[in-house]
């Protein structure tokens, strides 16, 4: 019986591409972090006080949950802007920050929309010392026009 030597192809690895590649995932991960910090700023206007006071050294919880709720929504938005971005580099990453954008503008409109058509004042509701169901409700809901917002780009 004869044996044959095992032989492992490993291909080519073409540097530029890969150089392309670490570019782009650093300027998509810039306008992903920017429209985070948008989105942040936008909440910040959005309610009373200062937000990052609020939540990191006052630590009010439902200042928290409506900061997180409406992070992960423009997550939600910003991958799914990314993903369906144009796959020419440029293009896309105008598509992500546009999109992006547009979806700070739009949980931002989100939220205004709740606090007029809810019961309560939910910028008042940020400021309040305990946890409330409310804050869930809210931020939830965010959470989930995030989820509509986003397919919307597709």
């Amino acid at each position: 019986m004869q044996m044959t030597p095992l032989a492992l192809d490993f291909g080519s690895v073409d540097g530029d591409l890969l150089g392309e590649g670490v570019l782009a995932t650093l300027l998509y991960f810039a306008i992903g972090a920017g429209v985070l910090a948008l989105g942040f700023l936008v909440l910040d206007l959005l309610t009373p006080g200062n937000l990052r006071r609020q939540v990191y050294t006052d630590h009010k919880p439902n200042a928290a949950i409506l900061l997180g709720a409406n992070h992960l929504a423009l997550a939600v938005i910003v991958v799914t802007a990314i993903m369906t971005s144009s796959d020419d580099l440029g293009q896309g990453l105008v598509d992500s920050a546009v999109y992006g954008v547009l979806g700070v503008a739009l949980q931002g409109l989100a939220l205004r929309l709740l606090d007029a058509f809810v019961p309560g004042h939910l910028r008042a509701l940020v400021d309040e010392p305990r946890m409330s169901g409310a804050a869930w409700a809210v931020g939830i809901s965010l959470v989930a026009i995030g989820a509509v917002n986003a397919a919307a780009l597709s």
